[in-house]
């Protein structure tokens, strides 16, 4: 219902109360008229409305708090603080006192003593005796088990020709434990008439009395590595014969007879030029196998010396340091022909120049008796490239001369003979 006013001053406009238009609702979708906007919402409008939210103020750590927490434990008095600081001293020195008393208790009762050489434990034992291992812990026994220098020990230990590494431990309350890893022998090594053995690192051991008889142990004799020798030269060494020993063995089958095992002895003396002695029909034969293609050389000197035997029957050393040729040596006082069929001979009176070179190469083994050597061609198959000599071709060979009858009966009373440090316990 409308409410009209009266006319003022003769105009049109209507002079009613401004609350009758704010008591009125509007429910159309058509834009509202002037004074509606002052109105308070209805009702249904009120469940659309989207509050305003208020900003968040940002977090600010309250520590003017903390620091006066802090500020609660500490006595703001002179006699406050000293008796807290009294009371802290009591309380570390109680501490330390504690430690003090427990120290000497560990160090002072008997319980922790080293009694006897029973309460060391040895664990890792084959080739070393007890004796051996507790001659490092000598001046241990009756002492203190906290009082032992654990890590000198260890060192002591490793110092043992057969250690390799060693570990020691404390057992409460008066125990000592040791376990050691042995060295692994890998050859035999000779010595003047001594015969011993030698690891893989170059060091040299003693023998142990039970070798006779074990298969593990059927090394070769090496020669060239001697006492005297620095570590490293005597390590660098063994990294050739170990080289050696696995190119020819590299092509062997499971089950079948391998190259190495008719190497008797080897000569390690020049690192450029590895010598061996080779058992064949009873013999042995020397053979220069130089610093490469050891399995190349070895089936050289396998496939050819038949022949070679049958031609010269006092063959003593076989060079096969060359391309396309071999240097046959002859035992002192043989007489070889030069005219042979095998002979690398472009005249049946006179050897070639490069046979006069190779005689020259191959001097004599004993000076009473001058060995005898000829040249003889390689087979085809060896190798294709011009013949050359080695860096070290003038240099005279290294006498290898001891028969595997000879080294297997210094072996023999090598094994019988008593350990220097006693039997193994």
């Amino acid at each position: 219902m409308a409410v009209f006013g009266k006319r003022s001053g003769g105009t049109g406009v209507l002079e009613a109360p401004e609350d009758i238009y704010a008591q009125q609702e509007w429910k159309t979708p058509e834009p509202a008229p002037a004074g509606m906007l002052q109105r308070k919402p209805l009702a249904d409008e009120a469940e659309y409305a989207v509050p305003i939210e208020a900003e968040e103020e940002p977090y600010k750590a309250k520590r003017d708090s903390l620091r006066y927490k802090l500020k609660l434990g500490i006595p703001r008095s002179i006699a406050g603080k000293i008796l807290g600081a009294t009371l802290l001293l009591m309380f570390a020195g109680a501490i330390v006192g504690s430690c003090l008393a427990l120290r000497s208790l560990l160090m002072h009762d008997s319980r922790f003593a080293i009694a006897t050489s029973s309460a060391i434990e040895i664990q890792g034992m084959q080739h070393l005796n007890r004796d051996q291992v507790l001659s490092v812990f000598g001046a241990d026994l009756e002492r203190n088990i906290f009082k032992v220098p654990l890590a000198q020990r260890r060192a002591d230990l490793e110092k043992l020709p057969w250690v390799k590494q060693a570990t020691v431990m404390r057992l409460l309350p008066n125990t000592i434990r040791i376990a050691v890893t042995e060295r692994t022998p890998v050859a035999f090594v000779r010595n003047s008439n001594q015969i011993g053995l030698v690891d893989a690192d170059g060091v040299l051991l003693d023998m142990p009395q039970d070798v006779a008889g074990d298969p593990k142990y059927s090394f070769p004799v090496l020669t060239g590595l001697a006492p005297t020798d620095p570590d490293s030269v005597r390590k660098a060494r063994m990294e050739i014969y170990e080289k050696f020993m696995a190119d020819l063995d590299r092509q062997s089958k499971p089950g079948s007879t391998r190259p190495s095992e008719s190497i008797s002895e080897i000569d390690l003396s020049n690192p450029e030029d590895v010598k061996a002695l080779v058992s064949s029909g009873g013999s042995d034969i020397l053979v220069h196998f130089g610093d490469e293609n050891f399995l190349k050389r070895y089936q050289l000197f396998e496939q050819n010396l038949p022949t070679w035997k049958a031609q010269y029957a006092k063959l003593a050393s076989v060079d096969t340091r060359y391309e396309n040729q071999v240097v046959l040596e002859m035992q002192p006082g043989t007489q070889v022909p030069v005219n042979g069929p095998a002979a690398d001979s472009s005249s049946p009176s006179q050897p070639t120049t490069a046979q006069a070179k190779a005689i020259n190469v191959a001097k004599p083994t004993a000076k009473s008796a001058p060995a005898k050597s000829v040249v003889v061609k390689a087979p085809a198959k060896a190798s294709t490239k011009p013949a050359k000599k080695p860096a070290k071709a003038v240099a005279k060979p290294g006498k290898v001369t001891m028969s595997k009858q000879k080294i297997e009966a210094m072996l023999a009373a090598a094994r019988s003979k008593p350990s220097a440090h006693g039997g193994r316990q």
